[in-house]
C-alpha cells in the first residue's frame, strides 16, 4: 500500500510542536473499531498500540458502545466531581465483586482525577503523608508522568529536562537485571538504607513498574519483586506499584503484580480502567492508610461518570469468568514464538515481554525507529519505547483476534527483513 501524506496544514500552524505520535504516523485518521483504525483517505491500519495501553478492549468496543450509548440517552450523569451516583456505585460494586474480592484485596478507592499521572501524585503525597517523610525511591528507566511530582521520580533525561525546575525528594536506584545480573539484588539499596553516613533520608515508600513500558519493556522477575516487598517490609517503607499501562490485563491477570503474588500497598491505575478509552483513573490503598482530610486531595474532573459505565461493563464482559487472563496469555505465547523466529535470523536484535506486552531490541537504535517507519508504511502502528528509542514496542489490543496478531507480527517480520 503506498500512503501520500495528508495536508496538515492546520495541525501544523495552530498546533504546538510538542506533538509527537503524530509525527511517525502523518495521517488524519477518522474511524477505529476493534484493532484497526482507518484514515479519511480510506487507509486501513492495524493497531499495534492501543492508545498507549488506554485500549485494552479494542476501539469502539460494541459491548461499552452500547452501554455508553445507553447512559447518555436516558441523561446520565456526565460530570459528577466526588458525588455519589448511580454510575459510580456499579462501578464500586463490580470492581470490589469481580475484581477485589476475588483476590482478596482489601483496597479502598480513590478517584484522583482523569490521568495516570493524577493518580501517581496522589500516591506519593499519601505516601509522604503516613510516613511523615519527603523522599520516595524509583528505579532506573521508570516512567510515572509528566507532572511535577511523578517526573521526579522518573528517570527519562530528557523528558525529566522539561520540568525546567530541580526534581527533588526522588531517588533512583538499579531495576532488576540493571548490572546485568554481576551485582546482587538490592545490594546498593539496603547498604544505604542501613549507613548512617550514606546520604539517603529514610524514603516514605518505594514506587516501581513490574515491567517498564516506556522504558523499554523491562520485566521484573517475579522472586526480585518478592524481595522488594520485603526489603519494604523490613524498613518501613510502602510499597506502590505503578500499574498504569501494565494493569488491566496486559500482562494476563488483572493486575500485573499478581504472577509474583506480592500484594502493594498502594497501586495506580489508568489508561484501561474506564474501557473505553476515557480518562479515568484510580488510587487503590489499604485501608489503614486512608488518612485523607476530606477534600484534602481533589480534582474537577475526578467524577467522569461515562467512564465509570464503561469501566463497570468492561468488568462484567471480560473479567467475570476468568478467560481473558487465558486468551491473552495464549496471544502471548503466539507473539513470543515469532518474535524468537526473528530474533533468531537477526542477530542485532532481542526481545523480552510477558502477555501481551513486549519489546525488540536493537543495537543500533536507529533500526527500531526505521522499523516503525517501514511498518506504517506498510499499514501497521508501532512505536518505540526505551531510553535511545532502541526497543520496538507491541501493545495490541487484548481482544485482537489471532488472525490479526498473526498478520502484524508477519508485517513486522518483513520490517525487520527490509530495514537490515
Amino acid at each position: 500500500m503506498t500512503i501520500t501524506p495528508p495536508a496538515l496544514s492546520v495541525f501544523e500552524t495552530l498546533e504546538s510542536e510538542v506533538r509527537s505520535y503524530c509525527r511517525g504516523w502523518p495521517a488524519v485518521f477518522d474511524r477505529a473499531q476493534g484493532a484497526r483504525l482507518t484514515d479519511e483517505d480510506g487507509h486501513s491500519y492495524l493497531d499495534f498500540f492501543a492508545g498507549a495501553g488506554s485500549l485494552n478492549y479494542g476501539h469502539n468496543n460494541p459491548v461499552l458502545k452500547r452501554a455508553l450509548i445507553d447512559y447518555i440517552e436516558r441523561d446520565g450523569i456526565t460530570h459528577g466531581l466526588d458525588m455519589a451516583t448511580t454510575a459510580k456505585r456499579a462501578f464500586l460494586e463490580t470492581f470490589q465483586n469481580v475484581i477485589l474480592r476475588p483476590r482478596d484485596l482489601p483496597y479502598k478507592v480513590m478517584f484522583p482525577g482523569p490521568t495516570g499521572t493524577n493518580a501517581v501524585e496522589s500516591a506519593l503525597k499519601l505516601a509522604r503523608k503516613v510516613k511523615g517523610r519527603e523522599s520516595v525511591v524509583s528505579f532506573t528507566n521508570a516512567f510515572h508522568g509528566m507532572s511535577l511530582g511523578s517526573l521526579a521520580v522518573t528517570g527519562n533525561a530528557f523528558k525529566r529536562a522539561g520540568a525546567g525546575i530541580p526534581l527533588v525528594h526522588g531517588t533512583p536506584m538499579p531495576f532488576d537485571n540493571y548490572f546485568d545480573g554481576t551485582v546482587p539484588d538490592f545490594l546498593w539499596f539496603e547498604r544505604l538504607l542501613e549507613d548512617q553516613g550514606s546520604g539517603l533520608n529514610k524514603p516514605a515508600a518505594v514506587i516501581v513498574e513490574t515491567i517498564q513500558g516506556e522504558g523499554g519493556i523491562n520485566v521484573a522477575r517475579p522472586e526480585w519483586l518478592r524481595a522488594l516487598r520485603e526489603l519494604c517490609d523490613r524498613q518501613d517503607m510502602l510499597l506502590i506499584v505503578d500499574d498504569i499501562q501494565m494493569g488491566c490485563g496486559r500482562t494476563g491477570g488483572f493486575f500485573s503484580f499478581e504472577e509474583a503474588g506480592v500484594v502493594p500497598d498502594i497501586v495506580t491505575l489508568s489508561k484501561s480502567i474506564s474501557g473505553y478509552g476515557m480518562p479515568m483513573a484510580l488510587c487503590l490503598f489499604k485501608p489503614e492508610l486512608d488518612i485523607w482530610e476530606p477534600g484534602e486531595h481533589n480534582g474537577t474532573f475526578r467524577g467522569n461518570n461515562p467512564a465509570f459505565v464503561t469501566a463497570a461493563a468492561a468488568l462484567d464482559a471480560y473479567w467475570a469468568d476468568g478467560q481473558m487472563e487465558k486468551q491473552t496469555m495464549a496471544r502471548g505465547e503466539q507473539v513470543e514464538q515469532t518474535l524468537l523466529a526473528i530474533c533468531a535470523e537477526e542477530p542485532t536484535a532481542q526481545f523480552r515481554g510477558r502477555g501481551l506486552v513486549w519489546g525488540m531490541e536493537f543495537q543500533d537504535p536507529a533500526r527500531a525507529s526505521a522499523v516503525c517507519a517501514r511498518a506504517f508504511e506498510l499499514g501497521l502502528l508501532l512505536e518505540t519505547s526505551g531510553p535511545q528509542s532502541e526497543v520496538v514496542k507491541l501493545l495490541p489490543p487484548l481482544t485482537v483476534t489471532t488472525e490479526e496478531l498473526d498478520e502484524g507480527l508477519r508485517t513486522l517480520a518483513r520490517c525487520v527483513r527490509e530495514t537490515a
